[in-house]
């Protein structure tokens, strides 16, 4: 059965084939034309050139690229039953050893890891961890503040991952992980050599390691052993404390024991299997999509003083003491949520999405083959000023505006769009606005910037991060 998302009835439909786009070497398509680190910015280019929809040839796969957010948007929404993420990803990681989480599982195993995962990151569910997450920010306001007066210059990204790791850490295992003060979260290694394997391993022109493992590859599939290893001592812990006070399933201390009291009720569907691979996920979805979008923000409104002047007055005006925030006070933040928003809009983590063709469909005017690949790109239109008045600048107070002049939210989708929308965006939104209160109600930022001074380079690896952001902060005199 062929889907037709957007094409009127009457529209003449094109083929996949006669869309333009940027000429393809023999065998290797246009890779000799992107480096993989910045793969997301070739393919933007292209957009720039060509127009919110054309191909590209990743080696010998001819890929169609949506850059038009109404496409795009389209396409998002059409899933799990139009689209998916690509099977080779799935395969990538199935070859890995992986076990997947509600990130890559699709048809009935996603519905059924969907519900598990939303009853756990429920705004009321996550809000019960609320004063653990207090907690690590006030551990890493120690931190800085130490370093404000030492007058040594931070590490940016690094710190702030470490900060998301450690409340990953407590709010989905209930453990103490200080990686903050100079800890090791063993699972999180682990999961730095894992993540970077599946998008090199994702856009490799020829499997070798099906045939001959490089050392490499030998060390990849030790860190999967030890992961595995790690999280199935984690959902063994979580289960004999459950068995041994029953009354924790009416209220679970952590995600995961949430996510076991799910996955035990009789219609679930879901095994130990399932809830490892979602605590993987989480690993995943919580340490550099939220911290690499801190890095990005506090960067942000540093190059914008006006900007950072509006959040810092909110925040001393709705919550000025960070060993004092409560959850109503992180809600109140909404200036605060503006600026998470609008570095989003400019940085999004995950700036392009790619997609498989579960049947033949329509987008636009073009027919997509089932199993055909779609690129998303999620910055186009979000930085182009026909879709947004000065779409280059950093203004926050454009997602405050109602009616006439408001921001249209479907032109960001940093989130995705559809049923499949990140189930942890309250959590991420949580994190960033507390962290980023902390930052403000304690100091002033003395300079945030890169050695060189130029613009921090965007480094895509599994999200897309900043390179080489370095901090100096002073003490706030209250």
């Amino acid at each position: 059965m062929e889907n037709t998302i957007t094409a009127p009835a009457a529209t003449r439909l094109r083929t996949v084939d006669s869309l333009p786009g940027p000429r393809p070497w023999p065998l290797l398509g246009n890779l000799p034309n992107m480096e993989l680190r910045h793969i997301h910015q070739s393919v933007e280019e292209w957009s720039k050139r060509f127009g919110p929809m054309f191909k590209i040839s990743i080696g010998k796969t001819t890929t169609v690229v949506l850059a038009g957010h109404d496409l795009v948007n389209a396409a998002l929404r059409d899933r799990p039953d139009g689209f998916r993420r690509p099977s080779i990803t799935a395969q990538v990681s199935n070859e890995m050893g992986g076990r997947p989480g509600v990130f890559l599982a699709e048809g009935a195993a996603w519905r059924n890891q969907r519900r598990m995962v939303m009853t756990a990151l429920a705004p009321h569910a996550v809000k019960a961890y609320f004063p653990s997450l207090v907690s690590v920010g006030l551990r890493l306001q120690r931190r800085w503040r130490q370093a404000a007066r030492d007058g040594s210059a931070i590490d940016l990204t690094e710190d702030l991952k470490r900060f998301s790791v450690d409340v990953i850490a407590g709010l989905a295992f209930g453990s103490e992980v200080n990686t903050i003060d100079g800890g090791e979260d063993v699972i999180q290694r682990h999961m730095d050599t894992i993540l970077p394997e599946v998008s090199r391993r994702s856009f490799s022109l020829f499997p070798y390691w099906r045939y001959v493992k490089l050392p490499r590859d030998h060390h990849l599939d030790n860190c999967v052993r030890e992961l595995d290893k790690a999280v199935d001592e984690l959902i063994a812990a979580a289960r004999v404390r459950l068995a041994a006070e029953p009354q924790r399933r009416e209220h679970p201390a952590n995600l995961l024991e949430a996510m076991i009291c799910a996955a035990d009720e009789g219609d679930s569907g879901l095994d130990d299997v399932a809830v490892a691979g979602n605590v993987t996920t989480m690993l995943l979805a919580g340490e550099d999509t939220t911290s690499n979008t801190l890095a990005w923000m506090l960067y942000l409104l540093q190059q914008n003083p006006a900007a950072m002047r509006k959040a810092r007055e909110e925040v001393l005006r709705v919550a000025p003491d960070p060993a004092a925030f409560n959850i109503e006070q992180m809600d109140g933040l909404d200036y605060l949520d503006a600026c998470a928003q609008e570095a989003m809009r400019l940085k999004p983590v995950a700036p392009f999405m790619p997609l498989e063709a579960l049947r033949d469909s329509v987008i636009g005017d073009v027919q997509i083959p089932k199993g055909g690949l779609v690129w998303c790109v999620m910055r186009h239109d979000s930085v182009s000023d026909s879709h947004v008045p000065q779409a280059d600048q950093f203004d926050p107070e454009r997602w405050l505006k109602k009616g006439d002049g408001a921001m249209d939210k479907h032109v960001s989708m940093p989130f995705g769009a559809g049923v499949r929308t990140c189930p942890g965006r309250y959590l991420a939104l949580l994190e960033i606005k507390l962290a980023s209160a902390m930052v403000l109600s304690s100091f002033d930022i003395a300079t945030l910037d890169t050695v060189d001074g130029e613009e921090p380079e965007e480094l895509m690896a599994f999200t897309m991060s900043p390179v080489g952001l370095r901090m100096r902060l002073r003490e706030r005199v209250a």
